[in-house]
């Protein structure tokens, strides 16, 4: 039987927003093109895929890959600022598995000043548009030193549409000046512990520490492929360089993880064999330039004990979660 994967696909780096904490490179503009995405899925088996990297809907072909998933009845989830939902109508918009909308702070005066001005507005009416189409929808935040305390609040912003608050840890892909201190980050878990459920986490380091039964390892050179608006096919977003390409992955198929970048994602470092966070997270040790050392936010490595009291909440269909680090909540 062949292996599904969740698939993260970028069409486009073009964004209408320049925000200063983004990993997409802007400098060239890069565009997959619709037979592109048709080979990436003829490449491989797709549990589900998720549209991210830019602002997809900037596409000129993005409502017609959107039919040509639609058709194949794959899982497509889109993470998105707003208007690459304004752009398509009610039906095109039901057909979405889930929603992902970004926020990084809970006040319209807050987000707008880091975002862009009107964005909040762009957000919240996304939100509400999905939420009276009951298109299940995410709040999609970054942890950062900026906001690190304002997550709790902002969970209860997503709870005001029905939504979830998924959370990703920042990644120095480009700067490492939103880059959390080790006792931000902690603090930043015990604060979400307190104020929301958890639903579902597969940030490797807090799955260690919970220890959650259910986890197996990150999905990074396993289970889940990216592919770059420029064709590039890595084993996770942050993957610092790769030399294959979509030719590739139509050369070998599913057998794409057996490529050295695939491996060097799964691979644990020596000092990590039997660590309950599993060796951590492979993208965050490789921008670290450091990926044969431990997770820098890996407490057992430093032979401290975080405890953390999360109930949990009840599980959703989430295919993001299978594809990346992250950790998604419920407030209470």
């Amino acid at each position: 039987m062949a292996k599904a994967f969740s698939v993260g696909i970028g069409l486009t780096n073009e964004c209408n927003l320049r925000c200063a904490h983004c990993y997409r490179p802007d400098m060239v503009l890069d565009r997959l093109t619709r037979a592109d995405v048709r080979r990436v899925c003829d490449a491989v088996s797709a549990a589900s895929m998720n549209l991210g990297v830019g602002e997809n809907g900037l596409h000129s072909e993005y409502q017609g890959i959107l039919d040509d998933l639609a058709v194949r009845d794959i899982k497509t989830s889109i993470t998105s600022n707003g208007l690459s939902i304004d752009r398509l109508d009610d039906a095109q918009l039901t057909r979405f598995h889930n929603v992902e909308l970004s926020l990084d702070f809970p006040t319209e005066d807050e987000h707008d000043a880091f975002r862009g001005q009107g964005n909040w507005r762009t957000v919240v009416a996304a939100l509400e548009r999905c939420a009276g189409l009951k298109v299940p929808v995410t709040v999609t935040a970054v942890m950062m030193t900026i906001n690190y305390r304002r997550l709790p609040a902002l969970a209860h912003v997503a709870a005001g549409f029905g939504a979830n608050l998924r959370v990703n840890v920042y990644q120095p892909s480009r700067t490492d000046r939103f880059t959390l201190a080790y006792e931000q980050l902690w603090e930043a878990f015990r604060g979400l512990a307190a104020a929301t459920r958890l639903v579902a986490t597969t940030e490797p380091v807090l799955a260690g520490v919970l220890g959650l039964h259910d986890f197996s390892g990150p999905g990074c050179g396993r289970s889940t492929i990216r592919i770059t608006p420029e064709g590039r096919v890595m084993p996770c977003t942050y993957w610092p360089g790769s030399r294959l390409t979509i030719a590739d992955l139509e050369r070998v198929g599913e057998d794409i993880i057996e490529a050295d970048e695939f491996v060097a994602a799964r691979r644990p470092p020596p000092a990590c064999a039997g660590c309950p966070c599993r060796g951590g997270c492979a993208g965050r040790r490789a921008l670290t330039g450091r990926p044969d050392a431990p997770d820098p936010y890996c407490p057992f490595a430093r032979g401290e004990q975080i405890v953390l009291d999360w109930e949990r909440a009840g599980s959703r269909d989430l295919p993001k979660v299978g594809s990346a680090c992250t950790t998604v909540v419920s407030a209470l």
